[in-house]
């Protein structure tokens, strides 16, 4: 089993993972991380998250996924996105990034977690 990557560290703007350089947002998923980047999906405050970050989770081995609304809340989830993780049957759990983080790095030293990551707004 792959391990998801422990967040180390949050604040606006900004967060740490474990053997990862700082940066703004992020996909996690098991084994590995990258910078996420909203362009790719055509995500946005309001549009919200898509499927399409969802399913690169997935396929990278996600069998939970954390969805993180921003530091104020204020990242939508779309609705296509909450059907699509209803009709996969994952288990899923949309929290504000603060909390988020605390619940993604519950869940990462047990199973392979995904998680979207937004450190402003």
């Amino acid at each position: 089993m792959m391990k998801s990557p422990i967040i180390e560290a949050i604040q606006w703007g900004s967060m740490k993972l474990e053997g990862y350089p700082s940066g703004r947002d992020f996909m996690i998923y098991p084994g590995g991380a990258k910078s996420w980047d909203w362009n790719e999906s055509n995500t946005s405050h309001e549009k919200g998250i898509q499927p399409k970050d969802i399913q690169f989770l997935i396929d990278k081995g996600a069998v939970n996924i954390v969805l993180a609304t921003g530091m104020n809340s204020r990242l939508k989830v779309s609705d296509a996105a909450i059907e699509f993780l209803e009709k996969t049957g994952i288990e899923y759990c949309i929290l504000s990034t603060e909390d988020a983080v605390k619940e993604y790095n519950r869940l990462a030293s047990t199973i392979p977690v995904g998680g979207l990551f937004h450190t402003t707004c």
